[in-house]
């Protein structure tokens, strides 16, 4: 077992004896739900503004799917996502600035709950299933009564990776 401090706070970190590892974030949680906002070249873009260890827009889009092959328009939906937020003053708690998008859809194979893309700071894209991202996911499910504490939630990336994780309750926080 070790412990992590970031930026966001202490993370630990469990090897199992199968080679998995158990990762416990900090806690997550919902700020809004359905927040609109207009996007050039995209349109009208509804999504959820989450906390999972860095801040994040959470919107589903039909277009383009959420294949490697199309990683170029993901790359441009995504910058403009976060661009549009920027312009419009989309914020997380206390003005905190959004620096991550995820683009979610459903899974391309068997076992995982959903699919997703991550928009990352600087403008790269997490090949990953996104750990903060999956924290936040999971923190937004759960403010809709989509994902009660306890339940597994298996979060696939866009090349396939999959990160399974649950909710856990310590006093009023999400972990």
């Amino acid at each position: 077992v070790i412990r992590i401090d970031t930026p966001a706070g202490t993370v630990g970190a469990e090897a199992g004896a199968g080679g998995e590892v158990t990762i416990r974030n900090v806690p997550a949680y919902c700020h809004a739900l359905d927040v609109e906002v207009d996007v050039p070249g995209v349109g009208r873009v509804v999504g959820d503004i989450a906390y999972g260890g860095n801040w994040f827009f959470i919107t589903r889009l039909l277009d383009p799917p959420l294949e490697l092959a199309r990683l170029d328009e993901l790359l441009r939906s995504a910058r403009a996502i976060l661009a549009a937020l920027r312009d419009q003053d989309v914020t997380g708690a206390g003005g905190a600035e959004i620096d991550h998008v995820e683009l979610t859809g459903p899974p391309a194979g068997a076992g995982a709950d959903a699919r997703n893309f991550v928009l990352c700071p600087g403008g790269a894209y997490d090949r990953s299933p996104c750990g903060t991202g999956t924290s936040a996911t999971m923190a937004a499910l759960h403010a809709r009564g989509r994902l009660e504490v306890g339940r597994e939630w298996r979060q696939e990336s866009i090349t396939g990776g999959r990160f399974t994780g649950w909710l856990t309750r310590e006093g009023d926080a999400l972990i």
